[in-house]
């Protein structure tokens, strides 16, 4: 399961920090300006994902660089196309002599599209910017527990979209029979995954074959999460969107303006409270939640934004 905690305030830009149930690292989402970010949540992150270059989504990663050098961790960094360079230029604003080349590895991932990336290598002091790979995969991003997968929306320039999709866990349910716990649930399990049906697993001594025992397991479907940050209120968009995060558990979706500067939105390419609860509830989103407000909202607009976002959400006829 996820969590996730929004570490800027309604006066700030936008950054949320992702966290996974029992599991050793953090994981980033934007770098805009977060007060309630920690040294210590920083200096735990595995991987940093950034849905667009903005000021308001990237000024805060001098923040990361600064928490992290010495760590010697490999961390990976996600973004559309040009974050390598922009990656780059944020190190190399800065004197490094007292630093060796261990002390942190960056890897960037530069999304062209939705399955196709570069990846990029930057090491200290001199922080060359080496190309290592191009890949083709659909998944972005991969964890034995969950993978992360993207869309790209337009907002006058390509802005990521998130998914985490955590990975099924296959339970069984021993009181189904009469059998005792033994590795034999492991080989089971195994077997369910490989699609071996013929596999022989052995219980005290006696021999099953692996689909006659398959009764025994459940699916437990994981949890999903989405990052949908700036894009313009546009078919193309709202399209993509419900085609990538359909059914997703929980999403955090841009809602920039208030129903009353539509005309405002669609200028800047930015989404507005009512269009963003609409699209959510036509993806099928269980737990959709608005964020990444203007700036020039004061709280109460705030709350009135957030009323008219699900207000949307609940009234959409799909």
């Amino acid at each position: 399961m996820f969590t996730t905690t929004v570490k800027s305030t309604t006066e700030e830009d936008i950054s949320i920090l992702v966290q996974k149930d029992n599991h050793s690292w953090n994981y980033l989402c934007d770098c805009g300006e977060a007060s309630l970010l920690t040294v210590k949540e920083i200096q735990n992150i595995k991987a940093v994902f950034i849905s667009h270059t903005h000021i308001d989504h990237f000024i805060n990663f001098d923040a990361i660089i600064r928490h992290q050098i010495g760590t010697e961790l490999h961390v990976i960094i996600l973004g559309p196309k040009g974050i390598a360079a922009q990656v780059q230029s944020k190190l190399k604003g800065y004197t490094w002599n007292l630093i060796n080349q261990n002390s942190i590895t960056y890897e960037v991932r530069e999304l062209i599209s939705a399955n196709y990336y570069i990846v990029y290598e930057l090491k200290p002091p001199i922080w060359e910017l080496k190309k290592v790979k191009e890949v083709t995969n659909k998944q972005v991003f991969e964890d034995k527990e969950f993978s992360v997968s993207c869309v790209l929306l337009d907002h006058k320039i390509p802005t990521v979209a998130y998914k985490f999709q955590e990975k099924e866990k296959i339970k069984i349910n021993i009181k189904k029979s009469d059998f005792k716990p033994g590795k034999w649930v492991k080989e089971l399990k195994e077997a369910f995954e490989n699609n071996d049906k013929r596999r022989e697993i052995i219980i005290a001594e006696s021999s099953y074959t692996a689909e006659d025992l398959f009764y025994l397991l459940e699916v437990q479907l994981g949890d999903s999460l989405g990052i949908i940050m700036d894009h313009a209120p546009s078919e193309k968009n709202h399209q993509k969107i419900q085609e990538h995060f359909k059914d997703c558990e929980t999403v955090y979706i841009e809602s920039f303006y208030l129903n009353e500067d539509k005309e405002l939105a669609i200028k800047n390419f930015h989404s507005y409270a009512a269009k963003s609860g609409e699209i959510a509830k036509k993806a099928r989103i269980k737990n959709p939640i608005p964020v990444h407000f203007s700036r020039k909202y004061k709280s109460a607009q705030i709350e009135q934004l957030q009323q008219e976002f699900y207000n949307a959400f609940k009234s959409t006829i799909v």
